[in-house]
């Protein structure tokens, strides 16, 4: 166990969201919120413009409530400097059932934090949550008028994918866009965006402000890792979506988010990405956010191979889209990371030369230093990279449909090939995969059905 895991929780044995307050004026609402860790006082941010807001029936207490149960999901970013046993809620009322949705985002979406950090807690000693408001909210009776579908973009291929098969509802479309301080603007999904055919007018834009203390923290030795992101764009596309009356928050999470980093440990780098998340917070949502929004995957039922099938229908976002987190500042493929290896393999086989140097600046297959992050990659028995990657049966998959398509094998191909191939896979049971484990709407179903096979 981490010794310094015990001794933080030792010494700042209770995490407290104090309370929020908004702020509003003509132009934007400004929320912010105060966190607490004995002395350690923390005051993030956010910030909606109101020229992005077209819903002109907005209840503000209703609004004030759903901006304290976003301090409930970005509180989980300080929260682990120290890993706190208590969270005392104050601002407002939460029920046990709230209470309980909450502790089992916070326990499976640090499961990569656990590891890395080399904490073994068992999830019944990990957090008591303590409620001291008595201030309830219930939720008013909503109208049925919400409709169309607010998309989040993050650049990559699977949002692009959704944009895509949406585009004849593009009227009633709007386009999400998170921005964090920490972070440039994120080119990659703005040029997606306009790839598509929308301007800036069908963007709305979640501000997401950090306490920079936390930085500082880190450096002093407080505990750090990832955290569900995920999870905290799900409420904030909640937010954006009641602001603008859309009915559905159309995500882009493929199946193979469900797979986890390592079998047999609760650790999956994609938790808030998986079906699992999704349902449950579908379920909290419907019950304790509003009934008439629907937050669901559109990709759900695709595997890797399906989605790279249909991005590449749409040859002309190659140049613009970016899916590594090393080089998200410069807006650039890094070239070394398992997340540029991986998108890497998936569009090889089905690319020219020119084309994948359109996208990427090395023949990464070629590349003798990736071959540990290779094997990682496509071997069962090694940990799987923590990055948003596909399973390993897609991996290998897209590995063996390259030996098909390619006449001259690079160096990790040809390694492939004489090591660890193993049993051709058949591709029919690859290229008509159907997930039914997924939340699609049947009007969806129904509207795509030449693309979204039942």
């Amino acid at each position: 166990m981490n010794d310094s895991f015990i001794k933080f929780r030792h010494e700042y044995p209770e995490f407290v969201y104090n309370d929020f307050t908004v702020f509003e004026d003509d132009s934007k609402y400004v929320v912010t919120y105060d966190f607490q860790i004995n002395n350690l006082i923390f005051k993030p941010k956010i910030t909606i413009l109101k020229d992005d807001i077209s819903n002109d029936n907005i209840d503000s207490d209703y609004l004030n409530y759903l901006f304290f149960q976003y301090g409930l999901f970005d509180l989980m970013s300080y929260y682990k400097l120290t890993c706190s046993p208590v969270l005392r809620i104050r601002p407002m009322a939460i029920n046990e059932e709230q209470c309980s949705f909450f502790k089992k985002v916070l326990y499976n979406g640090l499961g990569e934090y656990f590891y890395k950090n080399n904490i073994d807690i068992d999830y019944d000693h990990f957090l008591d949550i303590v409620v001291e408001s008595d201030k309830e909210y219930a939720l008013p009776i909503f109208s049925s008028l919400f409709s169309g579908n607010l998309i989040p973009i993050g650049g990559g291929k699977d949002s692009i994918v959704s944009m895509e098969l949406l585009k004849d509802y593009k009227n009633d479309n709007k386009l999400f866009m998170l921005e964090r301080n920490l972070y440039p603007k994120n080119e990659a999904g703005y040029q997606s965006i306009y790839t598509g055919g929308y301007d800036d007018s069908d963007i709305v834009v979640f501000k997401n402000e950090l306490d920079l203390q936390l930085l500082e923290l880190n450096k002093q030795g407080f505990l750090n890792g990832h955290i569900p992101i995920s999870a905290c764009i799900s409420i904030a596309s909640f937010i954006l979506a009641y602001l603008n009356g859309k009915k559905y928050i159309v995500l882009s999470n493929e199946a193979s988010a469900n797979e986890g980093n390592y079998e047999g440990l609760n650790i999956n780098h994609q938790y808030s990405k998986s079906y699992e998340y999704e349902k449950d917070f579908q379920d909290y949502s419907h019950k304790y956010l509003n009934p008439n929004i629907h937050y669901f995957s559109l990709l759900r039922g695709w595997n890797e191979y399906q989605i790279v099938q249909e991005f590449l229908k749409h040859k002309e976002y190659l140049s613009v889209f970016r899916s590594c987190n090393r080089g998200t500042k410069q807006n650039i493929w890094c070239n070394h990371c398992s997340k540029c290896l991986y998108v890497y393999i998936m569009l090889y086989p089905y690319l020219s030369d020119e084309e994948l140097r359109l996208v990427f600046e090395n023949d990464m297959l070629n590349d003798s230093s990736l071959e540990s992050v290779f094997l990682d990659l496509i071997l069962p028995d090694r940990l799987k990279p923590f990055e948003c990657v596909g399973t390993r049966l897609e991996i290998n998959f897209a590995l063996q449909e390259a030996l098909r398509n390619k006449k001259n094998y690079p160096y990790l191909l040809q390694l492939y090939k004489d090591k660890y191939c193993g049993m051709m896979i058949d591709k029919n049971i690859v290229a008509k995969y159907w997930n039914s484990e997924n939340s699609i709407p049947d009007d969806y179903l129904k509207k795509f059905g030449d693309k979204i096979e039942r």
